[in-house]
């Protein structure tokens, strides 16, 4: 029993006829009439009866005739879907973010590609950077997004946003300037993204400037809670300054202090037809 003798048997359910059967399967009768006398001896059963105006389902061929509609229906319906995984229509991606992507997050890119293909679903993985880059190389994740710097290899990656580092306070004096001064930081107790004391480092030295750390974090999102809380001075990417403290921002004078979110995704796995998309439209 095969798809096609089941929409032979079908069609001729419905015509009650092997002549307007055939006629409209675009066959000759003889074939038509054989397939059908294979499907009645593989399934030990006559399907059909002759009557005055032509022919009628055996209380077998009623019974096949759900089941076969069933797996007709069923087989077009794996078909499509099987089209739109290999277009990219359908699917689930697996995706890790840091928390400080929030500010820039690719929200407009997701909706347009929901918008498009309905289909698609997003399972989202929210961690720092180091646990999306670990997931990633557990392949619990298809990408993620990331902000620099990271120290990892064997990673293709994407960058979305060039950001600069901004102040966060309360400090209505430092807030009223128009940006902010290597200089002014000097005696000013800073709270910091543990990941960036390496890049603060080096620019504090370079000025002969050391640093108080009143605290060390590893998320942009605590800084600026304890910064609001007058524990001292944030420093951020700007996108998650810009979210959770526009009014308490400034910017920082240091063409150093850079960082980037980057969409990243392993050098080494198959690239779906889905994730080209979300490649393509991220920007």
């Amino acid at each position: 029993m095969n798809i096609k003798q089941l929409h032979y048997f079908l069609v001729v359910a419905e015509e009650k006829q092997i002549t307007a059967a055939a006629k409209r399967l675009y066959i000759a009768q003889p074939p038509l009439s054989y397939q059908l006398k294979q499907l009645e001896k593989e399934l030990g059963a006559q399907l059909f009866k002759r009557t005055a105006h032509g022919i009628e389902l055996t209380d077998a061929g009623q019974t096949l005739q759900s089941y076969a509609s069933e797996i007709l229906s069923l087989a077009q319906n794996a078909k499509n879907q099987v089209h739109k995984t290999i277009s990219g229509e359908l699917g689930t991606v697996a995706m890790g973010i840091v928390s400080s992507s929030t500010g820039y997050m690719p929200i407009a890119a997701f909706k347009e590609l929901t918008q498009f293909y309905p289909e698609i679903n997003f399972d989202i993985y929210e961690d720092n950077t180091f646990g999306v880059l670990d997931k990633l190389e557990k392949k619990t994740i298809d990408m993620g997004i990331v902000r620099t710097p990271y120290n990892r290899t064997g990673l293709n990656a994407k960058t979305l946003t060039t950001e600069k580092m901004m102040a966060v306070t309360n400090d209505i004096t430092l807030l009223h300037k128009k940006e902010l001064r290597i200089e002014d930081l000097k005696d000013q107790p800073l709270i910091i993204y543990r990941r960036f004391e390496e890049m603060f480092n080096q620019t504090f030295a370079h000025h002969g400037i050391k640093p108080f750390y009143a605290m060390k974090c590893d998320d942009s999102r605590t800084a600026i809670t304890w910064a609001k809380q007058n524990m001292g001075l944030a420093l951020v990417p700007e996108s998650i300054a810009t979210t959770y403290a526009k009014n308490k921002m400034i910017a920082v004078k240091h063409v150093n202090w850079i960082t980037h979110l980057q969409l990243v995704w392993r050098k080494d796995q198959i690239v779906t037809p889905l994730m080209k998309k979300i490649i393509s439209l991220v920007k």
